[in-house]
């Protein structure tokens, strides 16, 4: 049995639904099983991660889980613990977390630190693990935009930009395949590029003249705190800029291929709309 956590979001969702595509014993794990797909699964509700007892009620029997991040929130790292807990609880034996690369104590993208000491904690319980170390997602790209303008403080730096439906797929390789117990797999696109080469691809693609502004951290911090957002997730939004300034994001892996047996997708592949 593999158990899916998020399955209501995109990732969780097409993971779930590659791995129902092999005919493994699948459970999708849900806050609300009204909104789960509709796929050949068993469905079981645990209303958060911090829900220990459900967390572990929703886990018996299973084998192998893909714990999918908790949305964004002060105490994330503390509700995986929680549902990494709940997990070994259950007797599962397998656990497979969708990190972040570069993920460190100090890394500079702030919320990569979350997805370090959940794997720290992953770690610590003993029971064999898989990390899969996600690069942004190239789907948001247009989502930067504002008024035909991508701003924030990257300056020439490179990301490996993946498509959310190559992590999926190399989840659900990992989830059904064998030996990728105590294994760390940078999970990325083809190509390493720079926001004024997003800019150009994405002109290119709507048809229209996207520019890239270069921001200072002054100017980042003003126009995103205009949000109303806590300081501690404005600092993340700056941060993945700043990552990518600093050369965090630019390495690029095989995994894709090398697991799925297709190449990863690009931004002149994928749906913008």
């Amino acid at each position: 049995m593999i158990a899916v956590t998020g399955a209501t979001g995109y990732v969780g969702g097409r993971t779930a639904a590659y791995v129902a595509e092999r005919r493994t014993p699948l459970r999708l794990v849900v806050r609300d099983p009204s909104r789960a797909p509709g796929l050949d699964a068993e469905v079981r509700q645990a209303s958060s991660y911090g829900a220990a007892g459900e967390m572990r009620a929703a886990l018996e029997g299973v084998r192998t889980l893909f714990l999918v991040p908790a949305e964004e929130s002060e105490d994330r790292v503390d509700q995986h613990r929680a549902a990494i807990d709940a997990a070994v609880a259950a007797g599962v034996r397998h656990l497979v977390y969708l990190s972040f690369v570069a993920a460190s104590p100090d890394t500079t993208f702030t919320l990569g630190r979350h997805h370090w000491a959940t794997e720290e904690h992953v770690r610590a319980t003993g029971v064999p693990f898989t990390f899969l170390r996600m690069n942004l997602y190239l789907d948001f790209l247009p989502r930067m935009v504002v008024d035909d303008v991508i701003a924030g403080p990257a300056g020439d730096g490179r990301a490996a930009w993946v498509a959310r439906d190559d992590v999926a797929a190399v989840a659900a390789a990992v989830l059904t395949g064998e030996g990728h117990e105590g294994r760390t797999y940078d999970v990325t696109g083809r190509e390493a590029l720079s926001m004024t080469d997003v800019a150009a691809r994405l002109s290119e693609r709507l048809g229209r003249t996207i520019a890239y502004k270069d921001e200072t951290l002054e100017e980042a911090w003003e126009s995103r705190a205009a949000y109303g957002a806590p300081d501690w997730l404005v600092e993340a939004w700056v941060s993945t800029y700043t990552a990518i300034a600093n050369g965090d994001l630019e390495r690029v892996s095989d995994s894709v291929r090398r697991l799925t047996g297709r190449e990863p997708r690009t931004l002149r592949d994928i749906d913008l709309t």
